[in-house]
């Protein structure tokens, strides 16, 4: 019976490490002291052979990456209209490009300003990219005022003008008031007033809330987060990385 037991304990820890290997323990059938001898050969065993535990868990944890993966394709897949078409979000690059690149954002992100100027080389040196903006204020109020006043240039005044505060608010430090975004707005050449009040209308907010309904549907909890045409990134990557997504997928379809 020991030897038995010795060769079920092994095998237990065979097939918790590897799935290819099956398993059939009757655990319900086995007496108490059986056991507790099934019991100390698993954890001799183990004291033994301290790297299963390790392998064990990079086990786990490539079956939990797969299982994440899958989740967010289907996310994507069930809210793509949304994510790159919903009418109202900011486009630059090419519009007609092979890839889209989605990214969600707050000013105030730290790592969202460190991606801007390579988010913007990437566009630029590629050519074949359609880039989307989501304004996604989670960090701050100053984060909010911020994007309603990103929000209502692009509504007062359209894309162009949007692209300037948006270029302007991704690197401004200072108090988020009024006097600032006509401050920002002016120094611009934009006609001040007209985003200020804008600011106060209902569609503003309404778009800002649009997207962070999308956000929380696609699980976004931190920005920068990145969806380039199917694939979500979540958190900011290099421009080297962002280069390397791009030529997989464009592999993918040839």
């Amino acid at each position: 019976m020991f030897n038995q037991l010795k060769t079920t304990a092994v095998i237990a820890l065979l097939t918790f490490s590897s799935p290819a290997i099956a398993l059939d323990l009757d655990l319900d059938n086995m007496s108490g002291a059986e056991k507790d001898a099934f019991g100390q050969l698993v954890r001799d065993y183990i004291l033994d052979n301290p790297d299963i535990i390790m392998d064990a868990f990079r086990i786990l944890e490539q079956r939990q990456e797969v299982a994440d993966l899958h989740a967010d394709t289907t996310l994507i897949a069930e809210n793509l209209q949304n994510i790159q078409h919903d009418g109202f979000s900011w486009e630059g690059g090419n519009p007609d490009g092979d890839i889209t690149l989605v990214e969600f954002l707050d000013y105030k992100c730290g790592y969202c300003r460190k991606a801007h100027d390579e988010v913007a080389s990437l566009v630029a040196s590629d050519g074949n990219i359609r880039l989307i903006v989501k304004e996604y204020p989670i960090l701050s109020q100053d984060s909010l005022n911020l994007s309603r006043a990103a929000v209502a240039t692009l509504q007062s005044l359209g894309p162009d003008a949007y692209k300037k505060m948006h270029d302007l608010f991704i690197s401004y430090n200072g108090p988020v008031t009024n006097d600032a975004i006509s401050f920002l707005a002016n120094k611009a050449g934009l006609d001040a007033p007209t985003i200020v009040a804008m600011m106060d209308e209902p569609s503003v907010d309404g778009q800002i809330g649009k997207i962070r309904q999308l956000g929380q549907a696609l699980n976004v909890s931190g920005t920068p987060t990145f969806i380039f045409n199917d694939q979500i990134v979540r958190g900011y990557i290099p421009e080297d990385n962002m280069k390397q997504i791009v030529a997989e997928l464009r592999a993918q379809t040839q």
